[in-house]
């Protein structure tokens, strides 16, 4: 019985049926997999293709064992004379349709698998990555305007785990506030950003209540990839982002490491009231205008009354306090310490933290400890290879003050193409380029950063240190005098003043040093500004006592860059200068 079974699934074609029916569709799930993404075909067509095919699995096998074809057409295997089935089950049209598949299937295989790691490099089309993305701003539809906060800090933790991500491309949220959320002109957006994808949505928060509406857009096709509404509690709101970033990943087919997983899941804070005021602290910090950096300190600060053991507040804080001096009156000698201690802490909490690593890299750096710097910036990259402000002060910090211009120049591109519409990135990269002597493609880069923010006062000067190495003078005076009118910072009196005595205005240089002893009595005067005045008056002598000052003083933001410097030429071969140079690039 059991014999005379399978000889009567042989006689029906049952066998040959089944394996042409694999060879196929496996071949036609290659197609999928392989093909349908270079198209830009969503991937929820690719799943439907497979369970198409394993549905279509049995369906096949009844009608094979139900019909047979013959030279007359399709009859039911009862009405088939036996001997005429026998002589024609000896054809081998079946064989090659099996070989003929197989050979397909195989080359598909080989070719998906050995251009895998070119998928997401670029798309002819366009030249971007096939695997980038931008998070453009969440609409906020809670009837509080306050509750803008909250709606930045989703998009912002949804961006944050897809920028843990090694295989995607994510471009950083300083780009992506300047777009409304669901814009119009997708792909001219999609085109200034750099990125193929767009994730747009929505958060309305009713007291314990959120609902959180988002979609995943190919800008270039106008493709819906995926969409989904969470209504949940608040609570639950870190598992919401985790799904989110989770399912655009797939949703992008990136690889993902055991470790990027555990990253993209890992739950920062248990206190919802920790997390709003971390997220608006986060907010202020990034406008780095007026007050907003003291009032985003003050924001980390309540958030961690709420969850001491909060640790990306602490590296929130620790990034405030590196820039304070920079953007108020607030001493180094007072901020660095504090951010120094802030960013221990956040790694003490937890030392897998890329930002509180990012944010130890800048402190060493203005510490004049280069070789740390380096190692920090490095591993901060390594946990968060999309994070654009760790590329960014890895490229303008150690790597270009230690003279390392090639790894500089690319890791100052690679936050561009994460942060494209950024004015700082974009300033830095064309500071990183007159450090490297590339005077004209940094005048190219630098004016481009004026044109995105025509008031950014640090775009200007540093506009005028390549016009004044280029010898235009009377240029690099004119973007002095810009910086000067938008910024009260000391150093911007001591640039012009400089600039103005290497012009033939003897009086310039020591109006200046008076002025400067007038202001250190309200705020802090670096003795690195003095330095300056003195070396435009060819006082080499007392220049040097004033760097040597600068390096005591541990301002790393200065001295750091004294062996790249070209304004410094002038000492360069002083036995004197030499060893400072030497001291500042030591490791320590």
């Amino acid at each position: 019985m059991k014999s005379s079974f399978f000889s009567e699934l042989k006689r029906r074609n049952v066998y040959k049926v089944a394996v042409a029916y694999a060879v196929v569709g496996w071949v036609i799930a290659q197609i999928a997999t392989q093909i349908f993404p270079f198209l830009e075909i969503p991937n929820w067509i690719v799943r439907l293709v497979i369970v198409l095919i394993a549905i279509g699995f049995p369906i096949a096998l009844v009608i094979a064992w139900a019909f047979e074809a013959t030279p007359e057409g399709i009859k039911r295997t009862e009405d088939v004379d036996p001997v005429a089935a026998a002589r024609a089950s000896r054809k081998h049209t079946w064989i090659y349709v099996v070989v003929i598949g197989a050979t397909i299937s195989f080359a598909l295989f080989f070719l998906g698998r050995y251009t895998a790691g070119n998928k997401s490099v670029v798309t002819s089309a366009n030249e971007m990555p096939a695997k980038s993305i931008a998070v453009l701003p969440f609409d906020n539809l809670s009837r509080d305007p306050d509750n803008a906060f909250f709606a930045e800090g989703v998009q912002d933790e949804i961006l944050t785990r897809l920028a843990k991500v090694a295989d995607l491309k994510v471009i950083a949220r300083t780009s992506t506030q300047k777009f409304k959320s669901s814009p119009e002109n997708l792909p001219d957006i999609a085109k200034q950003l750099g990125a193929v994808n767009i994730l747009e949505g929505s958060v309305q928060k009713v007291n314990d209540q959120v609902r959180v509406n988002v979609q995943l857009i190919n800008a270039l096709t106008n493709a819906h990839l995926w969409a989904e509404i969470y209504d949940r509690k608040l609570s639950d709101i870190f598992a919401v982002q985790s799904d989110i970033a989770k399912t655009v990943a797939d949703t992008l087919q990136a690889r993902l490491t055991g470790s990027e997983k555990q990253m993209m899941a890992a739950q920062p804070t248990n206190s919802t009231e920790a997390y709003e005021l971390y997220h608006k602290g986060r907010s202020l910090w990034g406008k780095r205008s007026g007050d907003n950096i003291p009032k985003a300190i003050a924001f980390y600060e309540e958030a961690l009354t709420h969850d001491p053991s909060y640790a990306l507040a602490y590296a929130g804080l620790a990034d405030a306090y590196v820039l304070l001096p920079y953007y108020t009156v607030a001493s180094l000698a007072e901020s660095v310490p504090k951010a120094r201690e802030a960013a221990l802490k956040a790694l003490k909490l937890d030392p897998n933290l890329a930002e509180a690593h990012t944010a130890l890299g800048k402190i060493l750096n203005f510490e004049v400890d280069l070789a740390g710097s380096v190692r920090e910036f490095q591993r901060a990259i390594e946990l968060k290879p999309n994070d654009a402000t760790a590329h960014h002060w890895f490229s303008n910090g150690p790597l270009s003050a230690l003279g390392r211009f090639e790894e500089a120049i690319a890791e100052g591109k690679r936050s561009i193409e994460l942060d494209p519409l950024s004015p700082i990135i974009n300033a830095d990269f064309g500071n990183t380029l007159y450090y490297a002597r590339r005077y004209d493609d940094a005048i190219a880069q630098l004016r481009k950063a004026v044109e995105l923010d025509p008031t950014f006062f640090y775009a200007h000067y540093n506009l005028g240190f390549v016009l004044e190495a280029k010898g235009d003078l009377s240029g690099a005076i004119a973007e002095y005098e810009k910086a000067k009118q938008l910024s009260d910072d000391p150093f911007m009196l001591a640039l012009l003043a400089a600039a103005k005595t290497k012009a033939g205005d003897e009086d310039a240089a020591p109006q200046a040093l008076q002025e400067l002893d007038r202001i250190s009595h309200q705020r802090e005067v670096v003795a690195y500004d003095r330095a300056l005045l003195y070396l435009s008056m060819n006082n080499k002598a007392e220049a040097l006592r004033r760097l040597e000052q600068s390096f005591a003083e541990r301002d790393g933001s200065n001295i750091s860059y004294i062996k790249v410097e070209p304004v410094f030429d002038p000492l360069r071969g002083d036995p004197r200068f030499e060893a400072l140079v030497q001291k500042v690039v030591a490791p320590k």
